[in-house]
Order: structure tokens, then C-alpha cells, then sequence
């Protein structure tokens, strides 16, 4: 690397520019040039990639780095969203360059306070001894819902530390000088999205990555998991950690599924944990299993609806309970959320040096807790030079001098009544850092909050809080946006570059293992919930898949039969098949004479009524459109994310594009193309499961979901075409195999001639057609026989019982009565009772499989011992 960089016609337009976009003759600290003009020397690689690049080649890089972002699906839900839209970022290709000078002074700080959280919520749920002395007022503490009861006073439980992970917001005052922002505690989120970002911005800037001397991120990961096992009640070895989320409607779902992806976590939810006999165990398919660990991503009050919130339907029933037994660690500690009061700030100074002996290192906010009278006064008197923070929402900040004056003097009212929930704080004047602007093709300078992680080391488990090491991440998650704003209401985020003195080799999490393992490969260990969850992504990707060929035809029939009258087309069958009312005006049953609708319309018109009714299903939300259907796949799709291949995960994200330019679809050829698109995509997202899943319980769940779904949909396509059809004959026959993909394979065997017999033959009883009911029957009866079924029973389950009745149906059907369909009403009644013989069992089949393995909990405890009498 230059030691200078010289300014080329690039570099010079570019300075130019930046400075224009900074105020006049101000003298606020910049984190890319120096006050006389000059590039800062920790940017220099970057200043030279970006000379070499040109701004058409960083767009460039911006544009790869946000398909990235869209092919990994990482996305964010907005919560109070209905639809629960997803929200991605845009990943700024310049990242937020720290030296490695003041990375160590910024690292000692962390450190500092992380010790100081650690010492500070051992007190207070201890001795309580800074509440003794007066060091905080404890109405600060006991008025906050941070502060748990329940679990004060645990005795040496807690030798281990309560905050085993954190985040710490941090930001450049206009001084240049480091300012914490916040303390995150209890579900402290980013840093999944830290690692992603740089895996992306590795790729996006790959040259630049390869040579940069950066300080690597998974040996921090690394040091997590080793901490995170070390929790493990007793020493236990391979304990078993578990990430809990909230589940896919939380706003980091992305993270948590993405996390114990890469931690090598079992992602659960609150109903996949049961607490027996003080133990939380995971719900599996192989029965309850032990949890050692819980990396927890709910927060406190959601956690235990029998000792905290109870109308938390997030939580686990007795894990407070649990926890204080010392039979499961939970990483945070449930309490821990007290430190994230936004009024500490003001009395950490005093505390650090009353619990570690030491002088604050990073200071906070100017902060003032208005539950003291003299502050009180303070702020009320010119309330609309601060900045007001409820203690209840942490997230929201209230700015006094932007309220109308009813809403000001409504403020300044409730703070009066009471002052105890109100923080006051000092705008903080933030510094500014080059951020790229997509939209105008230039770098701006523009306001960055910063969040760094810190771990704490459990050690032998007798270690003192005060003398416990901290580890911090040497990078984060930035973002642009004004001081206090939480990261979610960010659009631009940005990667945290800590500039080593020498380059660094690269580190993986996937270490040669120290010992013996333990191989499994069954999948007992997989949550009930996840299963089911795989079984509906098997139903609904059917059912759309299914759905979208029908659509496909009616669209081709709409096209091609425009001119006809509706009674002489296939439509109206093809409605019935799509389990669709024709639009009222083309009823069939609808007589001119008595109706007051009065006569048909023309039959172009008809035509143009059926084409706006089958468009508009591309958009319906209810049960007929297909983004119902598509949703609801999604939704179990996110539920699993950490079951899904990356592969089959970009595919499901093109789904989605797709549907999103549905309701854009204009005519009818447009709509054939996109019911094309998507079943492709379905096809190729299925396959990839197929390729990529270890064929365990998970998969064959999807999979029965799948074959039961399409085994129904073909006895139903065929009954119609069969039996009940209004106009029956070799046009919905044709229609019938193409929508089963089987007109290629009937044509080869018979050529042009179409034979009910031969249709029966191919789509009943042909084993060796995958889209037979017969070969479906079989892949069904395969993958019951390897489901886990109870040890204790020699009697077949439920769901075995039915495919054995479905099969055997099949199987002694008379053939010879099947075969004059056209002719014969005792061939059509005989076909009619298979086809609803074959339907019930199948129909059944759903239920059945969820009443053995997704409904049960445990294996049932007899409570009371019944004694015979004697008599």
C-alpha cells in the first residue's frame, strides 16, 4: 500500500463533493479527511480501491451486494405488519474504517463496561449494595419492568455470568470522541447480519477484502460457542445449546435461523420447550431431549408466562423455575434487562468507581433521570432543549422542540405526574463518515451508529465478576442514521472494518474436532414443530404447484376457445376443478326469462369477464388466490430456514420476486408465462430439497405432505373428468394430462388416440409413473415405514392403517368393470366408488400424521395407581 494517495481527476471530484455536502466552515470531526482536506490514513486502501473502481464500478458493487443480499434472503420483518412484509437493507459498499490505535483504546472501554454491567446486575440481584449506599436511588430500580423479582436473591447460582453476550451502541461525537449510545442485554441482535454483511462485502470487494490487514470475525464466534458450552449445568460434554427465537414473526428471524445455522444451534421456538421435573427439554420426533444451554432471542418478560408476563404465548411455562435449579443456563440471565435502563447512564460514572475502583473509560450521554426533584426541575423548566426517552421503550426517542404546543404541554404533563419513567437527555452532535448513495451515484458524509459485541469468559465457574475476562468482537453492525436511531428504522447499513497491524489468515468456525463424536444421522433429535412445519411445505407447494397448472389451462382454453360459446368450451369444468363459482353473469343456470340479471352477455364480453376473474386470482389474498397459498408455504418455509439448503433458500426468495409482480400481470399469454415461471420454480425448489436435505425425518415429512396433497388432486381431476363433468370428453382428457405433466408420456405410448382405459391405466395403476396414484401410494406406504413410531405398541399407527386401505382398494379393484367407460353407467358408478374409496383414507391421511408425531408432547404418565378390588 501508498503511504499517500495522489489526488487523481477522480479522487479530486470526488473531495470535492464530499466537502460540499458538509456544512460551511464547520469544524465537526470526519472519519474520512482531516480538516485541512486530506485523507485520513486509515482509509488510504479504500480511497485506492475506490480510484481503481470509478463510481460506475462501486454502483456496480452496490448492485452486486444488494442481490447478495436479495438471494440470501436477508430480510427483517416490520412489526404491527399484517401481511408481515419483509424489509431488506442496502448494504453500503464502504464500510466504517477504525484503526488499530484507537480500536485499542475503544476495546479497553468496552471491556471496562461490560465488567461494570457484569458487576453492577450481580449486586443488584445479590447484596443489592449500591442501593444500600445510596449510589442509585431504588425507585430507579423497582419501577423499571427490567427488574424480575423472581430472580433476585439466587444464592452463588449466578458464579457464572449473568451477561454472557452484549451489544453496546456506540457513536463519534462531533469531537471525534466515543460516546455509548445503549446497552442491549437481554436479546442482544446483529450479530448475525455483522457476519453476513462481511461474507457479502468480501465478495462484492473481494480484491481489496484478500489484501486489507482486517481483524478476522469467527475466531469471536469461536470463543462464544466455547463459552456458551461451558454453561452446561454439571460440565456436561456435548451439551445440548438451543437458540430460542420468537418465532418468524419476530423482526430478526433472519438472524436467529441464520446464527444457529452457522453456531450449529437448534433453532426453537416457546412451544418446542417443556419444563418436567425441573428439566427443559426439546420436543422431538424421538421424544424430549435434554436443553443444557438456551441462547435466548425473547425478552425477559415473555420468557415464563407462570412467573412473568401471563399472556406470553412466546415463552416456556416454568423456565424461571428451572433456571434458578441450576439444571439449564440461559444466556442472558432472565433479569439482565434492568441494565438496559436508559437512566444508568447517568449514574455509571459513580458506579464504576464504587465497584471496580476505576474511572469510567467511555463515557455515556449527558443524561438526566427526572425521578430526582433537582433534575426534575431542571428539565422542565426548558424542556425543549433535551431529548426525551421513555424508560418503558428504550427504542423511541421524543424530540420536545418538534411537538405542537398541545402536545408539548400533554408532555410535559405526564413527566410532572410521573417522573420516575422519564429520561432526559443532551443531543448528542455526531461526527460524519463516507456513505455511498445508490439513488445519486456519489459518497456523502452522513451520522454512523455502531454496535459492538462483548463476551464474557464463564471460566472455572468461581471467577469474580469484577476479575472476569471480556472478549470483544473485532468488528460489528453499523448503520447510517442520527444517534438513538434503532437499527431496524435504518435503510443503509455498513460493515465495521478493525484494521489489524499485520494481515490476518483466514479463520472458519468448522474446526478439526479435539475427540471422539458422536454420529447421528437418524434425525430423532428434529423439533415436532419443525417437522410439521416441513410436512405443510410439502401440502402447500402441491397445492399451489397443482393450482397454477389449472390456472395454466384455464388461461390456454380462455385463449384459444375466445370466439365459442362458454357452455361449448372447457371452462366451466375447469372452474369446478379450481373449486371456483363462475362470475354470476355467465351462471349456466342463470335463465334470462326469470332472472333479473337479465340476458347473457355477448360472448366476447363473457370472455373478457372470465379473463379479469382468473387475473385476479394472481392477487386474491383470500383462500382462492395464489399468494395465499404462496404465503402460507413461505411462512413454513421461514420457519425452517436453517433446515433449507442455501440452493433451495435463493430459489424460494425468486418465488417470492415472482409473486410480488403478480398483481402487475396484464392479459392473458402474461399470465400463462408467470403460472410457468412458477412452476418452475416450484419444481426446481422441491428438487433441490430432494438433492440437498439428508433423507431423514424432515425430509420424508415434506415429502408425504407433498404426495398426499398431489395423490388427492389427482383422484379429484379425475372424478371429474370421468364422472361429473359437463363436458366430458377428449378435450378435458388431454387438459387432465397435461395438468398432470403426462400428455408427453401418454402420446409416446399411444400416440394420437385417447382411451379412458389407457388415462385410468396411466394415472391409477402404472407403479412406474411418478404421477400415478398407484406409484404415490407405494412412496407413501415407503416413507410411513420409516417414520419413529411408539416402541410399546405392536399395532400399526394410524396413518399405515390408512395407506393400507387406500392400497388395497386399489390393488382388488375388478379391472374388467372399468372398462367401457363411455358407454357404460355400471363402468362409471364402479369407477366412481375407487376414486371416493380411494379419497377417504387419503383425505384422512393429513390428520393421522399429526396426531402421531406433531400433537404429542411426551410419552403420558400414569398420575394415579388404580388397584383392583379384592372382590
Amino acid at each position: 500500500m501508498r503511504n499517500s494517495v495522489p489526488h487523481s481527476p477522480l479522487l479530486q471530484h470526488l473531495l470535492a463533493d464530499y466537502q460540499a455536502e458538509r456544512p460551511q466552515g464547520t469544524l465537526q470531526y470526519d472519519d474520512l479527511v482531516t480538516r485541512e482536506g486530506q485523507f485520513r490514513a486509515r482509509w488510504q486502501p479504500l480511497v485506492e480501491e475506490l480510484d481503481e473502481l470509478g463510481l460506475d464500478g462501486l454502483q456496480q458493487r452496490t448492485l452486486e451486494a444488494q442481490n447478495l443480499l436479495y438471494e440470501n434472503g436477508v430480510t427483517f420483518n416490520v412489526y404491527e405488519d399484517e401481511v408481515r412484509k419483509l424489509r431488506s437493507w442496502q448494504l453500503d459498499p464502504i464500510p466504517y474504517v477504525i484503526s488499530p490505535q484507537s480500536w485499542t483504546m475503544l476495546e479497553q472501554g468496552l471491556k471496562q463496561r461490560a465488567r461494570l454491567l457484569e458487576c453492577l446486575v450481580a449486586d443488584l440481584y445479590g447484596e443489592r449494595r449500591v442501593l444500600k449506599d445510596g449510589i442509585i436511588p431504588s425507585e430507579l430500580i423497582y419501577t423499571h419492568p427490567g427488574w424480575l423479582f423472581p430472580a433476585a436473591d439466587s444464592g452463588n447460582l449466578y458464579e457464572r455470568p449473568r451477561v454472557i453476550f452484549q451489544g453496546m451502541d456506540v457513536m463519534r461525537n462531533e469531537h471525534g470522541e466515543w460516546r455509548v449510545l445503549g446497552d442491549w442485554t437481554q436479546a442482544a441482535s446483529g450479530v448475525g447480519y455483522s457476519l453476513e454483511n462481511r461474507i457479502i462485502l468480501s465478495r462484492a470487494l473481494s480484491r481489496l477484502y484478500r489484501d486489507a490487514p482486517l481483524s478476522r470475525l469467527a475466531g469471536f464466534l469461536q470463543a462464544y460457542h466455547r463459552c456458551l458450552s461451558e454453561l452446561a449445568p454439571h460440565r456436561r460434554e456435548n451439551p445440548n445449546i438451543v437458540l430460542f427465537t420468537p418465532g418468524p414473526g419476530s423482526s430478526g428471524y433472519f438472524e436467529h435461523a441464520w446464527l444457529a445455522n452457522y453456531m450449529n444451534f437448534s433453532l426453537v421456538e416457546g412451544g418446542d420447550l417443556v419444563v418436567r421435573d425441573g428439566q427443559v427439554s426439546m420436543r422431538t420426533l424421538g421424544g424430549l431431549k435434554a436443553v443444557d444451554v438456551i441462547v435466548r432471542q425473547v425478552t425477559d418478560p415473555w420468557c415464563d408466562p407462570l412467573e412473568l408476563r401471563g399472556d406470553s404465548l412466546l415463552g416456556v411455562p416454568g423456565l424461571m423455575q428451572a433456571a434458578r435449579r441450576g439444571e439449564v443456563a440461559i444466556a442472558n440471565s432472565l433479569g439482565v434487562g434492568v441494565l438496559e435502563h436508559p437512566a444508568l447512564a447517568a449514574f455509571l460514572p459513580g458506579l464504576c468507581q464504587y465497584l471496580l475502583g476505576e474511572p469510567l473509560q467511555l463515557a455515556g450521554r449527558d443524561v438526566l433521570w427526572c425521578g430526582e426533584p433537582t433534575y426534575l426541575s431542571t428539565v422542565l423548566n426548558d424542556l425543549s432543549v433535551w431529548r426525551i426517552r421513555a424508560v418503558n421503550d428504550v427504542t423511541q426517542t421524543i424530540k420536545p422542540a418538534e411537538l405542537t404546543p398541545d402536545a408539548l404541554a400533554s408532555l410535559h404533563q405526564s413527566i410532572r405526574q410521573a417522573p420516575h419513567l422519564y429520561v432526559a437527555e443532551q443531543p448528542l452532535k455526531p461526527a460524519s463518515s463516507p456513505s455511498y448513495n445508490l439513488k445519486d451515484n456519489k459518497v456523502t458524509p452522513q451520522p454512523v451508529c455502531l454496535r459492538f459485541f462483548a463476551l464474557a469468559d464463564p471460566g472455572d465457574g468461581t471467577s469474580d465478576p469484577e476479575s472476569r475476562q471480556h472478549r470483544i468482537m473485532p468488528g460489528g453492525l453499523a448503520w447510517v442514521a442520527e444517534p438513538g436511531t434503532p437499527v431496524m428504522e435504518s435503510t443503509i447499513v455498513k460493515d465495521i472494518w478493525v484494521l489489524s497491524p499485520v494481515a490476518q489468515p483466514h479463520v472458519s468456525l468448522l474446526q478439526r474436532a479435539k475427540g471422539p463424536i458422536l454420529v447421528t444421522r437418524d434425525g430423532m433429535d428434529l423439533p415436532s414443530r419443525v417437522a410439521e412445519s416441513l410436512f405443510w411445505i410439502g401440502r402447500y407447494g402441491e397445492r399451489l404447484d397443482n393450482r397454477s397448472r389449472l390456472m395454466r389451462e384455464s388461461l390456454t382454453s380462455l385463449v384459444e376457445e375466445g370466439q365459442l360459446r362458454l357452455a361449448d368450451t372447457l371452462l366451466p369444468d375447469l372452474y369446478t376443478a379450481l373449486k371456483l363459482d363462475l362470475p354470476d353473469a355467465l351462471d349456466p343456470e342463470h335463465d334470462p326469462a326469470t332472472d333479473p340479471r337479465g340476458e347473457h352477455p355477448p360472448a366476447v364480453e363473457q370472455f373478457m369477464i372470465l379473463r379479469k376473474s382468473l387475473l385476479g386470482l394472481f392477487q386474491n389474498a383470500d383462500d382462492e388466490g395464489l399468494p395465499r397459498m404462496f404465503n402460507a408455504m413461505l411462512r413454513n418455509s421461514r420457519a425452517v430456514r436453517d433446515h433449507l439448503g442455501d440452493d433451495a433458500w435463493r430459489t424460494i426468495n425468486t418465488l417470492h420476486q415472482t409473486f410480488s409482480d403478480l398483481p402487475n400481470t396484464q392479459g392473458a399469454n402474461a399470465g400463462q408465462r408467470k403460472l410457468e415461471d412458477i412452476i418452475t420454480l416450484l419444481a426446481a425448489f422441491f428438487g433441490l430439497c430432494n438433492e440437498t436435505m439428508p433423507h431423514h425425518f424432515g425430509w420424508r415429512f415434506m415429502d408425504i405432505g407433498r404426495i398426499t396433497e398431489r395423490c388427492i388432486a389427482s383422484l379429484e381431476l379425475l372424478k371429474l373428468a370421468m364422472i361429473s363433468a359437463s363436458k366430458p370428453g377428449t378435450d378435458l382428457w388431454e387438459t387432465v394430462l397435461a395438468t398432470t405433466d403426462n400428455l408427453t408420456v401418454y402420446r409416446r405410448r399411444y400416440r394420437s388416440q385417447l382411451y379412458p382405459a389407457a388415462i385410468l391405466d396411466l394415472l391409477l395403476f402404472d407403479e412406474t409413473n411418478p404421477r400415478s396414484v398407484g406409484y404415490m401410494l407405494k412412496r407413501l406406504e415407503t416413507q410411513i415405514e420409516h417414520l419413529p413410531h411408539p416402541e410399546t405398541t405392536p399395532f400399526r399407527s394410524q396413518e399405515t392403517r390408512l395407506i393400507i386401505q387406500a392400497t388395497s382398494y386399489l390393488h382388488l379393484v375388478d379391472l374388467d368393470t372399468l372398462t367401457d367407460l363411455e358407454n357404460s353407467t355400471k363402468a362409471q358408478a364402479a369407477l366412481e366408488t375407487l376414486l371416493d374409496q380411494l379419497l377417504t383414507p387419503l383425505c384422512a391421511l393429513s390428520d393421522a400424521v399429526s396426531h402421531s408425531h406433531f400433537s404429542h408432547a411426551e410419552t403420558p404418565k400414569q398420575l394415579v395407581t388404580l388397584q383392583g378390588s379384592d372382590t
